[in-house]
């Protein structure tokens, strides 16, 4: 009897092991060979035996996101981002509010702004790498995606086509140094319209990080005020952080 068991186990490992499922196969000797086998509560046995693969899986789909969202290894934590003797945030409670990742859910925007070093990035790569739990996410700076989609453009507009696909598929956008420097190509403008207006149509959520004041965005876009009025309204138009750097006495 004993025999037909270890049979019967050893069968049951190797097809484990032959779809894709080491660590249940591991885990199901393990218990096997435990003194509380024969008496374990059957649910419980398939949660053991399921745990250590859902583990797994879900650990390395995590990492592929974040790979994915060129945030791999960033060591950013959204419980960080709070009021401090460093910075302010307004409103106050914003980081928390954003913590949950509903406006993701609602496809919502949202606009980070600050001086240099004041933690925009932080907090932007904080909900990017909180996102990846559930969903894609691409983290980039707006000039370098702006200047290879209007080369992508130019040379191949097959490629270009993936390419705003590709970007629009995100459910998490985050474009950091929005507006760092003055765009003086006419057809960049145009691509960050694109982008922008294609992923509110879709309900996708975009985060934009800039050490401007919106109202100064004008100057950064050729002195092209219905442009810049045009692009503001659209990474403006549902939440507004604003972080204060606290000068020190």
């Amino acid at each position: 009897m004993m025999k037909n068991a270890n049979s019967l186990l050893m069968d049951l490992e190797e097809q484990m092991n032959m779809i894709g499922l080491p660590l249940m196969a591991l885990k199901l000797d393990e218990l096997y060979r435990s003194s509380d086998f024969l008496t374990m509560d059957r649910l419980e046995m398939v949660s053991s035996l399921l745990k250590p693969e859902y583990e797994d899986k879900t650990t390395k789909r995590f990492n592929n996101r974040l790979r994915t969202a060129h945030l791999i290894g960033t060591p950013c934590d959204i419980s960080q981002c709070r009021d401090s003797s460093q910075r302010r945030y307004e409103p106050t409670d914003a980081p928390k509010v954003l913590s949950t990742l509903q406006f993701i859910e609602d496809g919502l925007n949202v606009c980070i702004l600050g001086p240099s070093d004041s933690g925009k990035t932080f907090l932007a790569k904080s909900l990017g790498v909180a996102a990846c739990e559930k969903y894609r996410v691409n983290y980039c700076h707006c000039s370098e995606l702006l200047e290879r989609l209007v080369a992508a453009k130019s040379a191949d507009y097959t490629k270009y086509l993936r390419e705003i696909k590709k970007i629009l598929g995100f459910q998490l956008l985050i474009l950091d140094d929005f507006l760092l420097n003055t765009i003086m190509d006419e057809r960049e403008v145009k691509v960050l319209m694109e982008i922008l207006e294609k992923r509110i149509e879709a309900s996708k959520s975009t985060i934009v990080c800039s050490q401007r004041e919106p109202g100064s965005w004008k100057a950064m876009i050729m002195n092209d005020e219905v442009s810049a009025n045009a692009i503001m309204k659209r990474a403006t138009k549902h939440y507004i952080v604003v972080i204060q750097p606290i000068e020190k006495p």
